[in-house]
């Protein structure tokens, strides 16, 4: 199964043009830039005409219009994912999203334990501490995070969040993708990262 992982697109989307064929699309958040309606709204019409089998995204930090939101009326083949599942050809597939809301209080500790141990893919917002988090001298992932995925052990960790450290690394069994299409300076765009698994 190839899997085409994009995050951090803030609003930019349209921008992104001869995306690589995959069997599945994952968005991992942050696909505004205020957090607006509308832009929530252009992007799920421009995610839901992409023309991949199958399409997934979760929300990140700037995505808080959708906190506790019903997300009615997708495409058969387009799934948000809030703390939940699917399964796709037989992979497993969980995200969880990064809303500030549950940053501040321990409601995202929470949503980390919640976490399958049969997942085979995990989607975050966030990175895992020490894995393609590092920025301005600090490690900005979650240690909570790191240590349930030691526990799930999944096949393929894909997450942002962090613009500068957008790239593909292994560790061990598991592949990590930091996924982050913006730069650093939202100045220029990342190739999306495609991942056979």
């Amino acid at each position: 199964m190839k899997i085409l992982h994009l995050s951090d697109t803030h609003g930019c989307h349209h921008r992104l043009c001869k995306l690589p064929e995959a069997d599945v699309l994952i968005h991992s958040g942050d696909f505004t830039m205020t957090g607006s309606e509308r832009e929530a709204i252009d992007f799920l019409n421009w995610f839901c005409d992409l023309p991949y089998p199958h399409k997934i995204f979760i929300c990140g930090n700037h995505d808080e219009c959708l906190y506790e939101a019903n997300i009615n009326g997708l495409d058969n083949n387009v799934h948000y994912l809030c703390n939940s599942g699917i399964e796709i050809e037989g992979l497993k597939f969980y995200g969880v999203p990064m809303f500030m809301s549950d940053c501040i209080s321990d409601r995202q500790s929470r949503n980390y334990a919640g976490i399958p141990l049969d997942t085979d893919v995990l989607i975050t917002h966030s990175p895992a501490y020490g894995i393609l988090d590092f920025d301005d001298n600090i490690n900005y992932g979650s240690e909570e995070l790191l240590q349930r995925i030691r526990q799930v052990h999944p096949r393929l960790h894909l997450f942002g969040h962090i613009h500068i450290q957008h790239g593909i690394t292994h560790n061990g069994e598991i592949t990590f993708s930091n996924g982050a299409i913006m730069n650093v300076d939202y100045s220029q765009l990342n190739d999306a990262n495609l991942i056979e698994i």
